[in-house]
């Protein structure tokens, strides 16, 4: 009696679709600096995405080439509520070069 093998996951586990991996822009100074300066855009992304995953979305979703990925996996803050102390919840940033004659508009 042979068994049926269920279907092998992808390569890297969890296959996000482009519309979750980009959770938000982050537009701060800084960022807007960076977009004006050095063709940057800072994103909010799952925290399962990989630098492959978030290059393939802002391709996809802004039509630009992206040239350079980097990601931070930024720790929670100790925040207080009233006489409790409690904690906001770990989430990964990534940094997006573009390439120099494509630009993503914010604002």
């Amino acid at each position: 009696m042979s068994r049926i093998q269920p279907p092998a996951a992808p390569e890297g586990g969890l296959k996000l679709e482009p519309h979750q991996v980009l959770l938000r822009p982050l537009v701060t100074e800084k960022g807007v600096h960076r977009a004006a300066r050095n063709n940057q855009y800072a994103f909010e992304i799952h925290r399962q995405a990989t630098k492959i995953d978030v290059k393939q979305a802002v391709e996809t979703l802004f039509d630009v080439k992206v040239a350079k990925v980097r990601t931070q996996t930024r720790k929670g803050k100790a925040r207080r509520f009233k006489f409790r102390i409690g904690r906001t919840g770990d989430w990964k940033k990534a940094i997006v070069t573009l390439d120099g004659e494509h630009r993503i508009d914010f604002f």
